[in-house]
């Protein structure tokens, strides 16, 4: 008896070393983290606080990890509105090359990101935390990620609203998402989309948490270093 307990004591203390040796691993490789989807929203569905408010909730997270050392973008489109031009996400990340906490490379610039040849899928689409999130298949999912921008990065032209009212509304309105797992219910390109897939929807107006989570979101961002 008395060699089996020590025996558990020696196991659990070489588990509780292994555990604070790899706690350094991860925050070094964060460290150099230049790309995250968030681990979560805000909370207020598509109400973000525009884009600045989208930009500190990637920055909060991101210093949290250890990689606050850096200007960190949303990867978020607006229309034009009220005599403002529209913005495209695609000009607000920088140049690149982005990697993720684990140092995956997504993309090198932003012209692979937005080709064929990037390397965003549900194993390379980690949290701040180095983590995965859940997708397709998983419950719940969460592969819905507010990006309000066509496939080439760019901003929605016309009167249709891609950006719950440019990313300040929780109620009326709907946000474009892509999938970061790639996945969808149908075999097409919209449903493998990483950035433009499907409007949001839902009976409060399409721009509320409860609204983005009943077609498979939450609020969730795409946050990359401009710099």
């Amino acid at each position: 008896m008395i060699r089996i307990k020590r025996s558990v004591t020696i196991s659990a203390l070489a588990a509780a070393s292994l555990a604070c040796l790899a706690a350094p691993a991860v925050q070094a490789q964060s460290a150099d983290m230049t790309f995250f989807v968030t681990s979560n929203g805000p909370g207020k569905g598509a109400d973000l606080g525009g884009l600045e408010g989208a930009d500190a909730q990637c920055a909060r997270l991101a210093q949290t990890a250890g990689a606050g050392a850096k200007t960190w973008r949303a990867y978020l489109s607006t229309q034009a509105a009220d005599g403002k031009p529209a913005v495209n996400a695609r000009d607000r990340i920088g140049k690149g090359p982005w990697q993720n906490a684990k140092g995956a490379v997504i993309a090198k610039d932003v012209a692979e990101l937005h080709g064929l040849a990037n390397n965003l899928t549900k194993q390379t689409a980690l949290s701040e935390k180095a983590e995965g999130i859940n997708g397709m298949g998983d419950q719940p999912n969460r592969h819905d990620v507010l990006t309000g921008s066509q496939p080439d990065g760019t901003a929605f032209a016309g009167p249709d609203d891609r950006t719950c009212k440019n990313w300040t509304s929780s109620t009326q309105g709907t946000a474009m998402v892509g999938h970061f797992d790639r996945r969808g219910l149908r075999d097409d390109e919209p449903s493998k989309s990483w950035n433009s897939s499907h409007p949001s929807r839902g009976p409060d107006g399409g721009c509320s948490q409860a609204d983005l989570k009943s077609t498979g979101g939450d609020g969730l961002l795409y946050c990359f270093a401009a710099n």
